[in-house]
């Protein structure tokens, strides 16, 4: 893959299927088995592959070709991964480093707010 490659914002679908190492009807099925993979088309109704879609055939082709998933057992996973990631970003507790930072920024608009009311 070239520089000029890399840095655009859409891929064809066969340049994507060279990436992946899999023919470009392998591709069109996996969109009809992975829900989370949808494409862009563009006004000639041809697919045009963003980054994030990339990264989903490259992990879609992982579970199925190297780790040995079926195809619902490869879709059960991704989904099972989606809904891990999104409980753990929307409910985490704040790491120490974080916790110090935001005590820090309290004191400083605390003191501000004294000296706010100190002037008025």
């Amino acid at each position: 893959m070239t520089a000029e490659t890399k840095d655009r914002a859409y891929h064809s679908i066969s340049e994507v299927s060279a990436m992946a190492g899999v023919e470009p009807h392998v591709l069109r099925y996996w969109e009809t088995q992975f829900k989370m993979l949808r494409p862009k088309k563009n006004r000639a109704g041809n697919r045009m592959y963003r980054p994030k879609d990339i990264g989903l055939v490259m992990t879609i082709k992982k579970l199925l070709y190297e780790q040995g998933f079926t195809i619902s057992g490869a879709r059960r996973k991704l989904l099972d991964t989606r809904r891990q990631s999104s409980r753990t970003s929307a409910g985490s507790l704040p790491t120490e480093g974080t916790a110090k930072l935001l005590k820090s920024v309290k004191k400083e608009l605390e003191d501000i707010l004294s000296l706010v009311r100190k002037t008025s």
